[in-house]
């Protein structure tokens, strides 16, 4: 696996390097190496990316509430998320992200006042087969040898 890995980062370097040696052997001369050119397109640079999204789930029969939402406006990042943790309680993070103050993020927990009921789906208990053997009748007796040791 390890060596899939080392290959795959090897032509990615050649290819990013734009030329790939292609060696063709034949029976009569040594081999030849041609030097081909590789084109590698790029997506085009945004330099003041900008975006906006949100979603959110209400799931009543699994009891699973969330929400996330964020916007960039190039390279400033701010945004919420908020989920219900497994204790009960209603976590709530706002983050805001640039390049001058970098990540920050304050987090709120508050009590939502009911219980978290969560449903999950039934286990199958199945009992163990029970082997029934009849108890021996008879006990072979055996006796402990004795030696006797000529000094």
């Amino acid at each position: 696996m390890a060596f899939k890995f080392v290959f795959a980062l090897a032509f990615v370097a050649v290819a990013s390097a734009g030329y790939a040696p292609v060696t063709y052997h034949t029976a009569a001369a040594a081999p030849a190496t041609l030097t081909q050119r590789i084109v590698v397109k790029s997506e085009e640079f945004d330099p003041h990316p900008q975006y906006r999204f949100s979603y959110g789930v209400e799931d009543k029969v699994t009891g699973d509430s969330k929400s996330h939402n964020e916007e960039r406006d190039g390279d400033a990042v701010r945004g919420q998320y908020s989920l219900i943790d497994a204790d009960g309680y209603k976590r709530t993070v706002q983050y805001t992200a640039d390049d001058v103050n970098g990540f920050n993020a304050v987090v709120q927990r508050e009590p939502l006042g009911h219980a978290v009921v969560k449903t999950v789906a039934p286990v199958a208990h199945y009992a163990a087969p029970v082997a029934h053997y009849a108890a021996p009748t008879h006990y072979a007796s055996y006796e402990t040898p004795t030696y006797a040791y000529n000094h």
